[in-house]
């Protein structure tokens, strides 16, 4: 893309590449060298820079810390055999981006702030992705209220910051989940479908009671009667049943994931039929119970297919069959993958390469 912001950068003295080990990455703990940020004062954009990664300052009476006025994104590059940075639909999480700062009484931030700010910083520091298998580079663009202010209102002033952190697999085992029928991650009319810090901190205390209990993470319901299956974890969720690939309707209370819509569109693709409707915890239980539900598994951009091994409910766990027999999950993984890395012919324009 043509560039058009002043972007001041500021090398860091000497990378810290060299300590890392690449053939074991923990998600979430390395930070590559450079940091992207954007202030947004007076009502405009400006004071673009990259820096080196490391602390910043905030007032402690920014609305951030007091009323969580904060939202988010997560996105992967990669690498392909010809040195060139590959990532995935950067302009759906931008897009999305947006859906979530207008949620959040937050500026519209434009397209050339998201994605040069992501590129110069790609550019910069090419050499943090990783090259190792199931390995990249997750991008963690986000955006918080600076204003100095303690009082219930929107914030005037604001902080872009992009930053990149190589990371190793989300998920090394499939995963054990278990449906929550007491508390709720959204409720129509709420935060659920905004990528914001709230959701993710409310969420919290469920899942660590789950994990007590032997399991990785929840399947969420809906808030009103836990009547309905709606995410699983921080992904969202896929079943296959009678060869049909099934997926909880969008709606308020429900992300409206990348890597969802992905899946989806090669599901159709392939001809296979797809259902985006309500799925009851009945239907899913009596499912498993029977053998009509054959694959079920979380869609993320941090795992991108993640998938389930049983299914906890009231006090019982259903196993799904074993995941080398899965066909679609593992067949749309594999296709995945091939597209991210550049190994497969990016037939839907997904690929940003820089």
């Amino acid at each position: 893309m043509v560039e058009t912001l002043d972007i001041k950068i500021t090398k860091v003295a000497s990378s810290r590449l060299a300590q890392v080990d690449f053939n074991n990455i923990p998600f979430g703990k390395v930070y590559a060298d450079h940091m992207f940020i954007a202030d947004y004062r007076k009502g405009d954009w400006g004071h673009f820079r990259v820096v080196p990664y490391g602390h910043i300052q905030v007032s402690p009476a920014t609305p951030a810390l007091h009323y969580g006025q904060s939202i988010f994104e997560g996105l992967k590059a990669y690498k392909n055999d010809r040195n060139e940075a590959l990532v995935f639909r950067p302009l759906d999480n931008w897009k999305r981006m947006n859906i979530s700062a207008d949620r959040l009484c937050m500026p519209y931030l434009p397209e050339d702030i998201f994605m040069e700010g992501m590129e110069t910083l790609i550019r910069m520091d090419r050499n943090w992705i990783p090259t190792t298998l199931g390995s990249s580079l997750y991008i963690r663009p986000f955006m918080f209220s600076a204003e100095e202010y303690i009082g219930i209102r929107p914030s005037l002033d604001f902080t872009f910051m992009i930053i990149n952190s190589p990371v190793g697999p989300y998920y090394s085992t499939p995963v054990r989940v278990k449906i929550e029928t007491k508390y709720t991650r959204a409720i129509e009319g709420g935060t659920g479908f905004a990528k914001t810090g709230g959701n993710y901190a409310g969420s919290l205390y469920p899942a660590k009671l789950a994990q007590e209990q032997g399991y990785h993470q929840l399947i969420w319901t809906d808030g009103k009667e836990h009547k309905y299956v709606e995410e699983s974890g921080t992904m969202n969720l896929m079943f296959v049943m009678d060869d049909v690939v099934v997926t909880p309707e969008l709606g308020d209370t429900i992300l409206r994931g990348i890597t969802r819509d992905s899946v989806l569109a090669l599901a159709r693709q392939w001809g296979l039929k797809v259902e985006e409707r309500k799925v009851t915890v009945k239907e899913l239980v009596d499912g498993l119970k029977s053998g009509r539900v054959t694959e079920a598994f979380g869609a993320g951009t941090a795992a991108t297919i993640a998938h389930i091994e049983l299914i906890g409910y009231e006090g019982k766990n259903y196993f799904l069959p074993p995941v080398e027999t899965r066909r679609f999950s593992n067949r749309v993984l594999e296709e995945l993958d091939g597209i991210k890395h550049g190994t497969r012919p990016d037939t839907m324009g997904w690929i940003h390469t820089i």
